[in-house]
């Protein structure tokens, strides 16, 4: 499975997101360039809240940001996750937290952009007390993945903890082992824990891109024939090559299919239409996440730089 990052000091004292700008959306909606803009405007620099950006080696199929973007504006926590390392949603939260003070001795505001709610939640609110990984009851876990399916472990969850597994994926292997591990160990379901825990609460503003469903989904589409047109069967072959089929990348949006194309089970055109149609899906439980979260300013489409400050009060 891999090591995964570990935290490494406290962030000290006092909260070092007070003052900061979240850009949250679904996938494909075009925050990376809005952020670069906002940024610039704000004296900010970006930390990246994304699950699969993190890793490196991979900037095609992870869509991070394009290098001219990143040359006009700092951006951290892209990038630097090598392999065999996985990241956690608790330890990019102590990064975060790190990075964020940082930037403030420098004089530098805090934009935060990304999809991956998890990781911004654990940032802004901090994460309950997980008990440790059982590697016998996750080993047993993942076994009855591979021999019944995956769809079989996520019905599995959807009986003992339905709000959890409706927020995953019968495909987010990962994640769905860990809430089944965590209610096995507690006998609470993880979405009881998350739903008690004491948060931090830190003065944030959330401004949220959603273009409309139909425009989204072309955008989805668009960007997925172009992510496989320039590099990321290369990006998938270098994973398989270099034996990282268990590292966490490689079962990712877009690799599974490049790696089952590579492996001959797919053809391409598949592929690439199950990518889509899986970023859809995915965008889709992106935007009711993000649509719950309290007091987010969602912008007007298409969102502007202009109306990104208007939202802000400036």
């Amino acid at each position: 499975m891999g090591a995964t990052v570990s935290a490494v000091s406290n962030v000290g004292e006092g909260d070092p997101f007070d003052g900061a700008v979240v850009l949250c959306g679904p996938t494909a909606a075009g925050k990376s360039g809005l952020a670069v803009e906002l940024a610039e405007r704000l004296g900010a620099e970006i930390l990246g809240a994304d699950s699969q950006q993190v890793y490196r080696g991979l900037p095609i199929g992870t869509a991070q940001p394009a290098a001219e973007l990143q040359a006009r504006v700092r951006h951290h926590l892209i990038g630097f996750v090598a392999p065999p390392v996985r990241m956690t949603a608790a330890a990019y939260a102590e990064l975060a937290g790190q990075a964020a003070l940082e930037l403030r001795s420098r004089g530098k505001r805090v934009l935060l952009c990304g999809g991956t709610g998890l990781y911004l939640r654990a940032t802004l609110e901090g994460l309950f007390e997980a008990p440790e990984v059982d590697p016998e009851l996750r080993r047993t876990l993942e076994a009855e993945a591979e021999r019944l399916g995956r769809g079989a472990l996520h019905a599995r969850l959807a009986a003992v903890d339905a709000q959890t597994a409706a927020r995953l994926s019968p495909n987010d292997l990962m994640r769905v082992v860990r809430a089944l591990e965590v209610f096995e160990q507690t006998g609470v379901p993880l979405s009881e824990q998350l739903a008690s825990q004491k948060r931090r609460a830190p003065k944030v503003t959330w401004l949220g891109v959603a273009p409309p469903r139909e425009e989204l989904f072309r955008r989805i589409e668009e960007r997925t024939a172009r992510l496989y047109r320039e590099g990321l069967l290369e990006e998938a072959r270098w994973l398989t090559s270099e034996g990282l089929r268990d590292w966490a990348p490689a079962s990712s949006l877009g690799y599974r299919d490049a790696i089952a194309h590579l492996d001959g089970r797919l053809a391409l055109p598949e592929a690439i239409a199950q990518t889509a149609r899986d970023t859809r899906r995915y965008a889709k439980r992106q935007a009711t996440w993000f649509r719950a979260v309290p007091g987010v300013r969602w912008l007007d489409w298409p969102a502007s730089i202009e109306g990104a400050l208007a939202a802000l009060g400036g």
